[in-house]
């Protein structure tokens, strides 16, 4: 497939749909119980929403939605310390736009811009560093986050900072890694899958190869897919063959952009600037040992975290939210108290609904009027 009209073909995707019907059905009648697979990355979430595959699928598969959108991980706690950081004077606090949403405990970063903190959206760390040189007097700040797909752009631009010299530049460092949370999950006593669609845009970086305890540990087949509709369901093929056939491997369907050993350059990169934290906290999952990333001794001049005062208070989530849930597989959105009447993405409450890439929002704006139909409704 070379064009966006094959991804979508709907002769090759009604074909698909007919094959996991006949063989997740046939699991389903040998071992008593539907399949349920996770997708590990916002982006696939957002597909299956948009294009209605949820709909399209037998009752013997079922989707749950995994930790993989960026902003939905990131705790309340950091964001009340980037907003400390953005009201320090004669600080420009950078962020993507995405992140000037995600509520606090008390307000979000658009909230400070408007009490009067020069809080700025930009579209990637080289427009961060680019205001910090036209600005020498004042120290600029870029909020990083993201997994190992956004960290290679934020080590490329604190190397050019090195380079050049920019001393009021630093990073308020937030970026994850994919595979820390793949193992708590697995792990997690109160949920049952059968496989994982593994995440594809992390994958371009990392390849293939760090997966493979998924299968050789856990007993799970993981296989790696693409962004479009037939990218999906291709994949849940793949995920339904295995457990058909008794086999438990890494696959990978996105064989257009991820190679096995991922990309030696953007790797690179990520060790030269970064190391593991010895533990990091996630919404939903609390905090787990290595899982996220900080600037390394050589590049302590650019840590935001050791430039300012963060405050590093823990807050807990608000208790109608359930993004935690949510993102550990264990509820729809739809079964959160709040979805679509006080949470909505206008007037989020939990950082699900935020994003694009959020569970919540994907189904809010392309599902929830599908949900409430299947409601049976009373006529007189």
């Amino acid at each position: 497939m070379r064009f966006v009209d094959e991804y979508r073909d709907p002769v090759a995707a009604r074909a698909c749909v007919a094959e996991i019907d006949r063989v997740a059905g046939s699991i389903a009648e040998a071992k008593g119980h539907h399949l349920k697979f996770m997708e590990v990355c916002g982006g696939h979430t957002h597909t299956i929403y948009k294009h209605g595959i949820e709909n399209v699928l037998p009752p013997s598969v079922e989707l749950v939605h995994g930790p993989g959108c960026p902003v939905c991980v990131i705790p309340m706690g950091r964001v009340d310390d980037a907003i400390a950081v953005a009201k320090t004077p004669g600080t420009i606090f950078t962020s993507f736009g995405d992140m000037m949403r995600v509520p606090g405990g008390s307000e979000n970063l658009l909230e400070a811009k408007a009490q009067g903190a020069d809080v700025r959206m930009v579209y990637s760390p080289l427009d961060a560093l680019r205001i910090a040189m036209a600005n020498p007097d004042r120290e600029v700040v870029f909020f990083a986050v993201g997994f190992e797909t956004t960290a290679p752009s934020t080590a490329v631009t604190l190397l050019k900072a090195k380079e050049k010299g920019v001393r009021n530049f630093s990073v308020f460092c937030n970026h994850v890694t994919i595979v820390p949370p793949l193992k708590a999950i697995l792990e997690s006593p109160d949920l049952r899958l059968d496989g994982f669609l593994g995440p594809g845009h992390v994958s371009t970086v990392i390849g293939n190869h760090p997966y493979r305890f998924v299968p050789g540990v856990y007993g799970k087949p993981l296989v790696t897919a693409g962004f479009e509709p037939l990218d999906i369901l291709q994949a849940i093929v793949m995920l339904c063959r295995q457990i058909d056939e008794g086999r438990c491997e890494v696959e990978n369907q996105y064989t257009r952009a991820v190679v096995d050993a991922g990309n030696p350059k953007a790797l690179g990169v990520i060790r030269e600037v970064f190391e593991l934290r010895p533990h990091f906290e996630w919404r939903g999952l609390g905090f787990i040992s290595q899982s996220a990333l900080k600037l390394r001794e050589s590049y302590a001049a650019f840590d935001a975290e050791l430039k300012f005062e963060v405050p590093g208070v823990r807050v807990a989530d608000p208790k109608a939210c359930q993004c935690g849930e949510v993102l550990k597989g264990v509820i729809k959105p739809w079964e959160c108290k709040v979805f679509g009447t006080a949470c909505t993405p206008e007037t989020p409450i939990g950082t699900c609904m935020v994003s694009s890439e959020g569970a919540c929002a994907a189904y809010y704006n392309y599902g929830r009027f599908t949900k409430q139909a299947t409601i049976p409704v009373k006529v007189g």
